[in-house]
Parts: C-alpha cells; sequence; structure tokens
C-alpha cells in the first residue's frame, strides 16, 4: 500500500495516545491513521517526557507534549523571506 505524505493532527495523537495506552501494535496504529510505522514511532518519541511509564511500563505518550513540542518547532523555524524561495 503506498501512502501519501501527511502530518499528523491533535485528533490523530489523541487516537495514537489511546491506542498505544491500550497495547496496539505500532504497526496496526499506523494502519489505523494512514501512516507509516516510523511516523508512529518517531511521534511517540515526541510525546514521551523520559520518566512516566504507562501500565504496560512502556514510556508514557502525552499528545498534548508532542503537541507542543511540535508547535516550538514550528515556530523556532519560522518563515522562510519570499525572496530566497525563488532561487
Amino acid at each position: 500500500m503506498e501512502r501519501q505524505f501527511r502530518t499528523i493532527e491533535f485528533e490523530d495523537r489523541k487516537t495514537i495516545a489511546s491506542m498505544y495506552e491500550g497495547g496496539v501494535r505500532t504497526a496496526d496504529i499506523a494502519d489505523q491513521i494512514g501512516v507509516s510505522r516510523s511516523t508512529v514511532y518517531t511521534e511517540l518519541k515526541r510525546g514521551q517526557d523520559g520518566v512516566t511509564l504507562d501500565k504496560n511500563l512502556r514510556f508514557k505518550y502525552d499528545p498534548v507534549l508532542a503537541q507542543k513540542r511540535v508547535r516550538e518547532g514550528l515556530r523556532r523555524r519560522g518563515r522562510k523571506k519570499e525572496e530566497n524561495r525563488n532561487v
């Protein structure tokens, strides 16, 4: 199955959180939201605080923390100037 590029939205992050908390395999989570497994793994890493464990003794995924980190990255990256885009 060929996948198209798409960004993960906050609703997707909440879906990942509930499925991950329920012990669902990463491949099944990826199929459910329509992204690759590597995208889900990256997202799970983005939403971990590195301290808190869930009931499955894995690092807990927090969709709010992941969303905050995405916003900070976009803000830090900034917007490219228009004159540099046509080069």
